[in-house]
């Protein structure tokens, strides 16, 4: 088979067979390993194209099998989590995984966020000319300029900053502290609070520029709130899909 290789890490044997043969359907090849030991020396031997790991292994933490892979890769990982885990998922997002999923899950989430990750992974998001796109917001690196429909925005320096990391992680889940480290500095890690009061100055401007009506109603919920987590944006096909 022709398709992406897809590790996929399940210690509980009925759900891993049922996601395998799932994902086979959708025409992924599929690696199966049930520890992370195993886990680990299927990825030596085969380097998937994406990892789809549950955090609690019978041998490793999850997040082991992360940072070994972060060590020679950027291969898209995708967290399959319990209910309510939401240290354990900050901590594998922490060291390098790029999206989650919180059991139970539908199959047809699983398979657009696999979409997606894959999708990032093939290239940057700017184009040659250094601009962002999402929907009808544009930002262009050059003039450090923000439009939404060819309305300019005005951003406080702060606000353009936290913009362009989201923007530059369409679709990826990015927690609290790594958001802050990004935009504000070290320092500021734990400093959640200016985060909810920036990232709410985002969405009213960006949607005060998109104007009344629904468009300007789907701007402001581009930015989603992970709950306990972080932010995630939206990507281009998700907008597309939704027609903001």
């Amino acid at each position: 088979m022709s398709g992406p290789t897809v590790l996929l890490v399940e210690d509980e044997g009925g759900a891993r067979r049922a996601l395998s043969e799932y994902l086979e359907r959708r025409g992924y090849n599929v690696d199966e390993a049930a520890t992370a030991q195993e886990a680990i020396r299927l990825w030596d031997a085969h380097r998937a194209d994406l990892v789809l790991l549950d955090l609690g292994l019978p041998d490793l933490d999850g997040v082991d099998v992360i940072k070994r892979i972060r060590r020679e890769a950027t291969t898209p990982i995708i967290i399959l989590s319990a209910r309510g885990d939401e240290r354990d998922k900050i901590g594998g997002l922490e060291a390098g995984a790029d999206d989650y999923l919180t059991k139970p899950f539908a199959t047809d989430e699983l398979n657009a966020r696999i979409r997606a990750v894959l999708r990032r992974a093939g290239g940057p998001d700017a184009d040659v000319q250094g601009c962002l796109r999402l929907g009808v917001i544009e930002m262009d690196q050059v003039r450090r300029s923000v439009s939404v429909a060819g309305e300019p925005v005005r951003l406080t320096p702060r606000e353009y900053e936290l913009l362009k990391v989201l923007l530059s992680n369409q679709g990826r889940v990015l927690t609290k502290a790594r958001l802050l480290r990004a935009v504000w500095g070290l320092a500021y890690a734990e400093e959640s609070t200016y985060l909810h009061v920036y990232v709410n100055r985002l969405r009213r401007k960006l949607s005060a520029a998109a104007g009344a009506g629904t468009v300007g109603a789907s701007i402001e919920g581009l930015i989603e709130t992970e709950p306990g987590i972080g932010y995630r944006v939206a990507d281009n096909e998700s907008v597309s899909d939704t027609g903001a």
